[in-house]
């Protein structure tokens, strides 16, 4: 469940300015000291709903809440060599609370999911020559939950043509996570732990890899209109199950769910951005997803900012998402016993969903409020709504302090 809301709120996550880009002719710069660019702060709520939760076996409640708040602090320093060195430190905190997670053991007063914290920090160093518009770059991160924890490592690297029209994108990811095993309460062995801070019994822990990559190539194709291709191969290697979900089959057993233990992914999608005039702009994407688990989707998405003054915008958007189902899908008591692996996640059945509302943007010459170092607000809204029945909303708050 918390897999929607991550894939939404990724949306919010990467708001950019609609209209307007600075430039900055760096041929004359000396070395200076480190200074802070900007500052970005973004947070959200959630909450969703539906009858399908996968730690019931495909029935029962999916109500979740989550509360998650990002703040990343840009500095950069110019080299000797006239190179721009820029440190990108994001600090994300989530809070959640999930019904369906409180039934991995439902004779508790709450069982160990039924709430929880994630934080994960990062950091990003890059390199750049401001003349050429080449640069490359590291990352280091790390996250932290109740019943995981990841470190994560990353490369970029971007390349641009001599007149700035094209340019070709690498980012290559690594994240090494630990699971803690937690099992439902009816199907834990003699003397498995719950995985409670306040249990001492034992419990397993398995690693779950994943390594992704990206390549894309954007070109500018003429005054109004500017086109993107995206390629993001990646794999995932471990424990890719979550073994607190259960499956239920027709002669009347019960197991916990059991996936591969790896899983090929590849994303294709490409953008084309077309500036109607100083007013509008016509934003669309496309993608198209495989996995060596039989799933295959369609997702479109269109988004036009509007501007309604020199300051002030609004961005409607409305995405599309049509999804075949993995092989290993069954609903609640349809799975068939002979069956290696089997799941009643429904992010993993076939469905379709839509995502659509609207954000407001402010960003006067002047500062938000009249306090110049507030450069932008923005507030956006979403509702999805998905076949099987779940639905969501979003409310999200993003400002840029500069």
């Amino acid at each position: 469940m918390r897999k929607i809301y991550l894939c939404v709120l990724s949306l919010y996550l990467s708001i950019s300015a609609s209209f307007a880009q600075t430039a900055t002719d760096s041929s004359n710069y000396q070395p200076r000291k480190l200074k802070l660019d900007e500052v970005n702060f973004v947070t959200g709520y959630y909450h969703q709903d539906g009858n399908h939760s996968a730690v019931t076996g495909g029935i029962g409640t999916e109500n979740l809440t989550d509360f998650a708040n990002t703040l990343d602090l840009q500095m950069s320093k110019y080299s000797k060599q006239g190179k721009k060195n820029t440190f990108l430190f994001e600090l994300g905190v989530d809070h959640y609370t999930s019904a369906s997670s409180d039934k991995i053991d439902p004779n508790s007063v709450s069982s160990a999911s039924r709430s929880d914290t994630r934080v994960y920090p990062s950091l990003n160093w890059t390199t750049s020559n401001e003349k050429t518009g080449n640069a490359l770059g590291f990352t280091g991160s790390y996250s932290h939950e109740y019943d995981y924890q990841s470190f994560g490592g990353g490369f970029n690297l971007t390349r641009s043509s001599k007149d700035k029209n094209t340019q070709f994108d690498l980012r290559l990811q690594a994240f090494l996570d630990t699971w803690k095993v937690i099992l439902p309460v009816e199907l834990r062995p003699a003397g498995y732990g719950s995985g409670s801070e306040r249990d001492n019994r034992p419990v397993d822990y398995s690693p779950r890899n994943s390594f992704s990559s990206s390549f894309s190539l954007s070109h500018v194709i003429n005054a109004r209109l500017q086109g993107l291709i995206i390629v993001e191969p990646s794999y995932q290697h471990g424990l890719l199950a979550t073994k607190y979900q259960r499956d239920y089959f027709t002669d009347g057993s019960e197991r916990v769910e059991n996936l591969p233990g790896s899983r090929y992914k590849l994303p294709i999608a490409a953008r084309l951005n077309y500036f109607l005039d100083d007013r509008f702009i016509i934003r669309t994407f496309y993608r198209y997803y495989m996995d060596n688990w039989g799933i295959r989707a369609h997702t479109a998405e269109i988004e036009v900012p509007v501007k309604l003054t020199s300051f002030v915008s609004i961005s409607p958007f409305y995405r599309y998402n049509n999804q075949t189902g993995t092989r290993y899908f069954a609903p609640y008591g349809q799975h068939n016993a002979a069956d290696v692996y089997y799941t009643s996640d429904y992010d993993l059945s076939t469905l379709n969903s839509s995502f659509f509302g609207t954000g407001i943007r402010f960003a006067p010459p002047k500062g938000v409020f009249g306090w110049q170092h507030l450069n932008t607000l923005e507030l956006r809204y979403g509702h999805y709504v998905r076949s099987t029945g779940l639905n969501s909303d979003i409310v999200t708050l993003a400002l840029k302090f500069k």
